[in-house]
């Protein structure tokens, strides 16, 4: 009798349920997710630099457009994390976990033009949409569709302002 009990204390400390995905099932979109966050961390401190940094006679337009950017990308940080959280997983990567996973470069912003800055972010916003598209084709092989729906939605608003700074560069 003893050892049912044992069994049964056993069982409900792990009160956790992973909504039915193994978590062989959510390893590869746990280190998709992981490879996007990554990337957005390295994207994030260029923004908050240009934001800083940027002059000239588009200094007001794009002192904002840079903030706006930044915000979006803490935020989205946040919701992937969370989501890593969901499948049992906890995020964690080190600064230099993320400049090595990152495909996203530094940039010295200082020394950059404001066309410079935007070209930055456009060539950025190509490396996130490519990581974004791996964490939806790991989603989908999963069958799991709040993830899926999540990145579609970081993905349309990606697109969105792709379209705008690249319609400021003309």
């Amino acid at each position: 009798m003893k050892s049912i009990a044992k069994n049964i204390n056993t069982s409900t400390k792990n009160t956790f349920r992973k909504l039915g995905f193994t978590y062989l099932e959510t390893a590869e979109i746990v280190v998709s997710l992981n490879e996007l966050i990554a990337n957005y961390f390295v994207h994030y401190h260029k923004l908050r630099n240009f934001h800083w940094n940027v002059d000239g006679q588009d200094f007001f337009e794009l002192h904002k457009e840079f903030e706006d950017e930044y915000n979006t990308v803490k935020e989205n940080i946040d919701v992937l994390a969370e989501r890593i959280r969901v499948f049992g997983i906890k995020p964690s990567l080190t600064m230099k976990e993320i400049l090595d996973v990152s495909e996203i470069k530094e940039a010295k912003a200082y020394k950059m033009t404001a066309i410079e800055m935007v070209n930055q972010v456009l060539k950025d916003y190509d490396i996130l949409h490519n990581k974004m598209l791996n964490v939806i084709n790991a989603a989908i092989d999963t069958g799991d569709n709040v993830t899926e729906q999540i990145i579609t939605d970081f993905m349309r608003d990606l697109e969105k302002r792709n379209w705008m700074f690249t319609a400021w560069c003309k």
